[in-house]
């Protein structure tokens, strides 16, 4: 019997479109054989949605409601039931009414916010339904870039120098800010919006001009900000992990080819040469990354830590940074939901985009197992305790008065 898998993207995000890209790609990579697909779509105003127009990547360039199917994700009995919404409304249930479809598993091909940050794996763990995605801590520690960081230098992980601030001590205090960052970091700096991928809002610093015009873009994007001091003669390296639990494994190294001082949003998504993205897999790239193996495996020890670390699930990217000119290597951030699911790195693994999904479902479903085996429930006694009678009396008199 075929397992139901419900493909989710899109969401109120920043990474809206890329995380479309990301979805239809799984759709079409799904071994029919075995799997049900269907997918789920979030649209920018929050309304879920399912039916066969969402599987067409063309739809989106002027998406029409009335063509898909309004609906409302909820929990049946360890599974996620969707039930229709006439007209986009909400609507009240009858007893016993049929679910419009029903999934034995969730695949999350969500990017930022409101999908990739634990908020979605909340729903689900309540909802008692497997996820393909880490778990709402390794979720929300990876969206934040402010609290990873401060989590790995705790840890004795290599990272670059730099400081968090909000976007409202930024407000506050122009001149203090800018004279407390160049009092602890070396130009250049990198200013990122914290919660937010893709490279989007993130600016590069040569002086005090460029360091202010920078923590406007990113405080435009997020009220937290982080700057991180840059590294002169940069190389990137990208490392994907899948697994969960003690079950580990490591994919093959790429570095990105890039002609400026970073990985851009248009160098990831739109290299394409026909003028149609394909997601990461538009990026220039060199797989294996041509780097010394002792670079290599220190990498590939580094990516099994930090996936333990932060008690992650699936598949997930994790991106470095090379100083050639200190020879020294530093981890940049974790992507816990990675662009088009780092099927390029796991092709050159000799995994490929089916075999992929496969191992994520089964971590999702391992891990829902495992969930399940904790208590959810404890027989306290305080209930039993209470004494309604006289709160009820108390009540009666105060109303006297």
């Amino acid at each position: 019997m075929k397992q139901r898998l419900a493909i989710i993207f899109g969401s109120r995000s920043c990474e809206h479109d890329v995380s479309i890209i990301t979805g239809i790609q799984a759709l079409n990579a799904v071994n029919l054989q075995k799997y049900e697909a269907e997918p789920v779509y979030i649209a920018n105003d929050g309304q879920w949605y399912m039916g066969d127009a969402l599987k067409d990547i063309t739809f989106y360039r002027a998406f029409d409601p009335k063509k898909a199917v309004a609906v409302s994700p909820a929990g049946e009995g360890g599974k996620l039931a969707f039930y229709r919404r006439p007209d986009g409304k909400l609507k009240i249930l009858s007893r016993g009414e049929a679910a419009h479809y029903t999934a034995d598993v969730a695949l999350l091909a969500l990017h930022g916010m409101n999908g990739e940050d634990g908020s979605i794996q909340g729903m689900l763990d309540l909802f008692g339904v497997p996820y393909t995605s880490s778990g709402v801590l390794g979720s929300a520690v990876g969206m934040d870039k402010i609290l990873m960081h401060k989590l790995f230098a705790g840890c004795g992980l290599p990272v670059l120098p730099a400081e968090g601030l909000t976007r409202a001590a930024w407000a506050a205090d122009r001149e203090g800010i800018l004279d407390m960052l160049e009092g602890g970091l070396n130009y250049p700096m990198y200013i990122k919006p914290a919660n937010l991928g893709s490279s989007i809002g993130i600016s590069r610093a040569e002086n005090r001009e460029g360091l202010a015009n920078g923590l406007d873009v990113a405080s435009a994007y997020d009220r937290r900000l982080l700057v991180e001091q840059g590294v002169k003669k940069l190389k990137e390296v990208n490392c994907s992990v899948l697994g969960y639990g003690g079950y580990v494994r490591v994919s093959a190294l790429e570095m990105p080819l890039t002609g400026d001082e970073f990985l851009t949003f248009d160098e990831k998504y739109l290299r394409d040469k026909k003028g149609e993205s394909q997601g990461m897999k538009s990026m220039g790239r060199i797989i294996p990354a041509p780097i010394p193996e002792e670079t290599a495996d220190r990498i590939r020890a580094l990516s099994r830590e930090v996936f333990e670390l932060l008690d992650l699930k699936g598949v997930v990217r994790i991106d470095y940074m090379l100083d050639e000119d200190e020879d020294a290597l530093y981890i940049g951030e974790v992507n816990t939901i990675p662009g088009s699911l780092a099927f390029c790195l796991w092709e050159h693994a000799e995994v490929n985009s089916a075999e992929l999904i496969d191992e994520m479902v089964n971590c999702a479903i391992y891990a829902h197992e495992d969930r399940k085996a904790s208590v959810f429930s404890y027989d306290s006694q305080i209930l039993k305790r209470q004494s309604g009678g006289n709160h009820g009396k108390a009540r009666q008199s105060a109303n006297k008065f």
